[in-house]
């Protein structure tokens, strides 16, 4: 269990109510499979706009549940932001795209959704 995500810190948030860790992983599969899948569309797209809003908002949700890419999501959001037209991000992108596929499977798996 939790290979490729931590809940420590969602635990403590939750201050150990098991039924608020579940709706925050439930969010979390709502939410962030949406966003990366902006990601993947933006980015080769060369949509600054677009990468850096969907960037912005899983940052919260990838820092809470320690996927281990957050300098990476950092990296991709700012290239978006500041239009790095001379960055290429691909490495980035896809260790983030990665980690999000492997911590979504992993979390369905563990909590039966």
């Amino acid at each position: 269990m939790a290979q490729h995500y931590k809940l420590d810190r969602v635990r403590e948030l939750a201050d150990n109510d098991e039924d608020f860790v579940l709706a925050l992983v439930g969010a979390f599969l709502e939410e962030v499979p949406e966003d990366a899948e902006r990601l993947r569309v933006a980015v080769p797209a060369k949509d600054y706009k677009e990468t850096y809003q969907a960037a912005h908002k899983m940052k919260p949700t990838i820092d809470l549940f320690e996927l281990g890419v957050y300098d990476q999501l950092i990296e991709v959001q700012d290239w978006g932001k500041f239009e790095q037209t001379d960055n290429d991000i691909t490495q980035q992108l896809e260790a983030l795209l990665t980690a999000v596929e492997n911590t979504v499977n992993e979390m369905r798996q563990d909590f039966g959704l």
